[in-house]
């Protein structure tokens, strides 16, 4: 049995925006059939997200905004939270998935079943912070499964956010618990438009627009990695969005998608060859539908590689 883990659920596909928005269910139906139509199904373990409780939002988020989110729902239509982000009647069912997803990954780890959890879930998470929605993001579903896993005796987590934007949300949230690292890597500038901020917590990698792969080499092994060593976290988080891929017009950079399974592999084998827990990968941003089922095709061949070789 794999101990490589895709964790996801069909009420993920609930949530709508709109025919035109970007962050569409359309996302998970090509993941799944990219994995699919590989054979890489063969390879995994699949397990179905539990549904998360009220109280889980509440780890990450302040009794204000769940209770906004709860009371903006719709019985029809769409009810707007930032002009980015948008509510409609099935969104809480989609919500409380994709937080499950990574509690389930969370239990699937520290009972020892799995190395590795995808969380192929949406509405994505890492732009909300712990009293805002925004940037396509409900709740942030890897701060509530970081906080999660801290309730359950976790003392030391490494966050690492490869989306092409920015993830403020999951910043704001663990800027001051010394507890966490957390390094990010973001195309500047672009949305959010960061200002850089000095703890020792977090490592802030900002890219130029048309940086590659190699950049992405040299922030991992010239930044990150030094930097994990010397943390010595227990678990890793990965909030995984493939939107700097070079095919993906919401921004610039120029990476491929052997650039994400080489980076999957990578932070995977540093999981085995320190003693750490294991890996869990939340789908956040990726837009352009082919070259986001060949990103995670690759994210998953890279872990498999290193943990199943």
């Amino acid at each position: 049995m794999s101990r490589i883990a895709v964790i996801s659920h069909p009420a993920c596909r609930r949530h709508h925006m709109g025919d035109d928005h970007p962050e569409s269910a359309a996302r998970l139906d090509v993941i799944q059939d990219r994995i699919l139509a590989s054979g890489l199904d063969l390879s995994l373990k699949h397990i179905s997200a539990r549904k998360a409780q009220r109280d889980d939002y509440l780890r990450a988020h302040s009794e204000q905004l769940v209770s906004q989110v709860e009371q903006r729902i719709p019985e029809q239509g769409y009810a707007d939270l930032d002009g980015d982000t948008h509510l409609c009647p099935q969104t809480m069912t989609s919500v409380e998935r994709a937080v499950g997803a990574g509690l389930t990954a969370v239990d699937e780890i520290l009972a020892g079943q799995i190395d590795a959890g995808f969380c192929a879930v949406r509405p994505p998470g890492h732009h909300a912070s712990r009293d805002n929605s925004a940037g396509f993001c409900i709740f942030n579903n890897l701060a509530i499964a970081v906080r999660y896993a801290q309730a359950q005796g976790v003392e030391r987590i490494a966050i690492l956010d490869i989306d092409v934007h920015h993830g403020d949300g999951t910043q704001s949230i663990f800027a001051d618990d010394d507890k966490v690292l957390l390094c990010s890597l973001y195309q500047n500038p672009l949305y959010p438009n960061p200002e850089r901020v000095q703890r020792t917590n977090l490592i802030q990698s900002p890219l130029l627009p048309a940086s590659d792969g190699n950049a992405l080499r040299e922030v991992v092994e010239g930044q990150w990695l030094p930097a994990m060593v010397h943390f010595a976290p227990q678990l890793i988080f990965v909030s995984a969005g493939f939107d700097a891929h070079l095919e993906d017009d919401m921004a610039a950079l120029k990476f491929v998608e052997q650039d994400y399974g080489w980076f999957s592999q990578r932070i995977s084998e540093f999981a085995q060859h320190n003693d750490i827990l294991g890996v869990i990968s939340f789908l956040e941003g990726g837009y352009h539908l082919s070259a986001l089922a060949r990103g995670v095709e690759h994210y998953l061949r890279g872990q498999l590689a290193a943990y199943e070789p």
